[in-house]
């Protein structure tokens, strides 16, 4: 999977998600998304701005994520993924994957 598709994916679900209240960063192997939902609506882009919240993960794990192949407790407890900042937001992604 590229970033190119990760990033539709994750626009097409912005979209149709009230903004999250924060922003989200996730730190992926082929590069940056940026979420910010502190407006009216969530914008996402590839610039590598401060967030609340920073997810760091690779992106077949992130693939494994969205079919339902791994559990995300178990990803971040086995370290393949990693939280720093507002836990809060990284509980509000399930809507946007």
């Amino acid at each position: 999977m590229e970033l190119a598709t990760v990033l539709s994916m994750i626009e097409k679900q912005a979209k149709l998600n009230p903004p999250i209240g924060g922003s989200l960063k996730f730190e992926l192997d082929l590069g940056i998304i940026h979420l910010d939902g502190t407006g009216t609506e969530n914008v996402i882009s590839t610039e590598n701005k401060d967030a609340d919240c920073t997810i760091s993960t690779t992106i077949a794990t992130l693939r494994k994520l969205q079919e339902g192949e791994l559990n995300p407790m178990m990803a971040v407890m086995t370290g393949k993924v990693k939280i720093k900042g507002d836990m809060s937001l990284a509980m509000k992604l399930q809507s946007l994957l």
